[in-house]
């Protein structure tokens, strides 16, 4: 890991953990350049936001506990001071499409992270179905 990141305690088991390669140095706090699935990866890492968002339930699942507090906290990261949770719970909507995340039924303000899929979306180049070496290329 480098410096400045650390693992999040993993709250009965590894199942609460996220995979090694979300782990990367946090944006400047002024940076427009985040992406919101990454922001909540960041506050979900963080001891002291654990009142207003944490793990729970199976692997990637999480809940908004305090839904006004994440949107007001998204919107000083990316210096919009108008930002509500509506208007963060269409930019959410938008990675349902994506496969990047997805709201859990039955349950308020939960939404689950499709790990896979995000490994995909950050590294398009790896072929999640490839068994052989990674040097060899294909002659088919």
């Amino acid at each position: 890991l480098q410096a400045g990141c650390s693992r999040p305690p993993t709250l009965g088991g590894p199942r609460f953990a996220f995979p090694d390669w979300a782990y990367k140095p946090e944006s400047s706090p002024g940076s427009r350049q985040i992406q919101l699935w990454h922001f909540i990866l960041e506050l979900l890492r963080k001891e002291e936001y654990h009142d207003v968002i944490a793990w729970q339930g199976d692997y990637g699942e999480f809940v908004i506990k305090d839904p006004d507090e994440v949107a007001r906290l998204w919107g000083v990261r990316k210096c919009k001071p108008q930002m509500n949770y509506d208007k963060l719970s269409r930019a959410l909507r938008y990675y349902y499409n994506k496969r990047i995340l997805h709201k859990t039924k039955g349950k308020r303000f939960t939404y689950k992270f499709n790990f896979n899929k995000l490994v995909l979306v950050n590294y398009p180049f790896i072929d999640m179905g490839m068994t052989g070496d990674l040097n060899t290329p294909d002659l088919g």
